[in-house]
């Protein structure tokens, strides 16, 4: 069974999740919102992208829903003290590695679409 799934943050990871466990041998494919996406301090960030790879792959903060679990925001707290940020966005250390790679894939040349698959490798999302 084929299955295509329009899908963004939190929601459409978790919802994901219980497609995944209902109709695990599907044949699942997801087209991930990237309306979202914007670009603090020079970094491709793509959350919803993230979020659902990371739900997926079992690295999210289940607390919070987003993020990395067992997150530090070390960096963070330094563009902070700089006065630079998005205070409003929390970006941790682990998170903030997603970011720098995926940026460096375009900056190659890669698509966002080629750059999501080469990061889900490592979280194999199924």
């Amino acid at each position: 069974m084929r299955i295509t799934v329009l899908a963004g943050g939190v929601g459409g990871a978790r919802f994901l999740r219980g497609l995944r466990a209902a109709a695990p041998h599907a044949d699942v494919t997801v087209i991930g919102n990237t309306g979202d996406d914007f670009t603090p301090f020079g970094l491709h960030v793509s959350p919803d992208l993230d979020t659902v790879m990371y739900t997926l792959g079992g690295g999210i903060s289940e607390q919070q829903g987003w993020g990395r679990s067992d997150e530090t925001f070390a960096v963070l707290a330094e563009l902070m003290a700089y006065g630079a940020g998005p205070g409003w966005f929390g970006l941790g250390d682990k998170d903030i590695a997603t970011h720098v790679l995926r940026t460096a894939m375009l900056a190659a040349g890669k698509t966002l679409s080629e750059a999501t698959a080469s990061l889900c490798e490592r979280w194999r999302p199924g």
